[in-house]
């Protein structure tokens, strides 16, 4: 992609972000992994909270509906006043999944759009929380877990750059070229 339409898309993007902030309070960043990625989870992150004084939300391995839900559900828990703490464990009437809140020490090398957003570099990244979820009570560091590690990666454990020098793309596989 030349720099010409490269920055054109990202002004695109730049417009579409905003304005879901403006209309919806937060914006939903839902990404798929390439073929190239170490890890094949797609992972969804909230752009907004910050702007609220809150940590960004996190989470891994849900597809994109689930993901929303339970993002725009806790976006909205926020919002009304509630700040969610590392360590706590997040329970919801009717479903039988539980989310346990943790810090996520690497925030610049995964919230590329938050932090395009607030203008943020990386090594001053927003922060964020990842929303780990269990399934029948088991986490992915239980035996009875019934997913691959790679599903949910453990906080710090995931960057999304492409190389040790901090590039964040494109990516060279065959979906990302075209």
């Amino acid at each position: 992609m030349d720099e010409i339409v490269k920055n054109q898309w990202l002004d695109q993007d730049d417009r579409r972000v905003s304005e879901s902030i403006r209309r919806h309070g937060c914006c939903l960043e839902y990404v798929v992994p390439c073929d190239g990625d170490q890890f094949r989870t797609p992972f969804c992150y909230t752009i907004g909270l910050f702007g609220l004084g809150h940590p960004e939300l996190l989470v891994y391995g849900l597809d994109q509906g689930s993901a929303a839900g339970l993002l725009n559900h806790l976006y909205g828990t926020v919002r009304d006043g509630r700040d969610l703490v590392p360590g706590e464990l997040l329970e919801f009437a009717g479903h039988d999944e539980g989310y346990l809140v943790e810090q996520v020490p690497n925030p610049g090398e995964i919230l590329f759009r938050a932090n395009r957003h607030y203008e943020r570099p990386m090594e001053a990244s927003v922060d964020a929380f990842q929303l780990t979820w269990s399934v029948s009570g088991f986490f992915p560091w239980d035996a009875g877990y019934p997913y691959g590690p790679s599903s949910q990666p453990r906080p710090g454990m995931f960057s999304a750059l492409l190389d040790d020098e901090g590039d964040t793309g494109p990516c060279s596989c065959p979906r990302c070229l075209m």
